[in-house]
């Protein structure tokens, strides 16, 4: 698992696909981001998660201080993500808003559903990059941090992300090996210094 900063407040590494972001319930799901970085860390927590099953850039914080000033940055929607994505088919526009309300499918967790009643404020911005064939890359930027929001949210438009076992159907499912979703770009404030700090990883599909 690559770092790829590290000063003496936080770390952000490039977590490979099929790892944890933190330990779940059972010896056999400890093996985590967490878990691993704390045979070496004294103190590190988790400032934000990624699916299992997504790759990229995560943020972690070295110390109490650190890891309020980081999560408040999230919460202030100040922290700049932007991913990359293949979906199934070729969206029509160029470029495009998804704007639906997200909440817990709680009958078939861990999925989420669009629930325009009870759902949870949720916003995506993409846009289309490279056309493949019977696939299209795209650039994803989530305004808000719903789970699950950026698979959700291109399913919902008809072109969910391929590889993805919960969202697409099982042609899509069979286009790929594993979830075509990595956390290419992460934008944030040095919390001690105010230094802005922008990071990339490049994704391997």
């Amino acid at each position: 698992m690559k770092i790829c900063y590290q000063d003496a407040d936080l770390l952000v590494v490039d977590k490979p696909s099929m790892l944890l972001s933190v330990p779940g319930r059972g010896e056999d799901k400890r093996d985590s981001v967490v878990f691993r970085l704390q045979q070496h860390f004294a103190w590190v927590r988790e400032v934000h998660r990624l699916d299992w099953e997504t790759s990229g850039l995560m943020m972690l914080a070295l110390n109490a201080q650190a890891h309020r000033a980081l999560s408040g940055q999230f919460a202030r929607r100040e922290v700049k993500k932007a991913y990359l994505a293949v979906v199934q088919g070729v969206p029509a526009q160029v470029e495009g808003e998804i704007a639906l309300p997200l909440r817990g499918d709680w009958p078939n967790r861990p999925r989420q559903m669009v629930d325009h009643a009870q759902g949870k404020a949720a916003l995506t911005r993409w846009r289309r990059l490279v056309v493949q064939g019977d696939r299209c890359r795209v650039a994803l930027e989530p305004v808000t941090g719903r789970s699950h929001q950026l698979r959700v949210h291109m399913m919902s438009i008809g072109h969910p992300i391929l590889g993805d076992r919960l969202y697409a159907d099982a042609q899509g499912q069979a286009m790929a090996s594993r979830l075509l979703l990595h956390a290419h770009r992460l934008a944030f404030l040095q919390p001690s210094t105010g230094e802005r700090i922008a990071l990339l990883s490049e994704a391997v599909f």
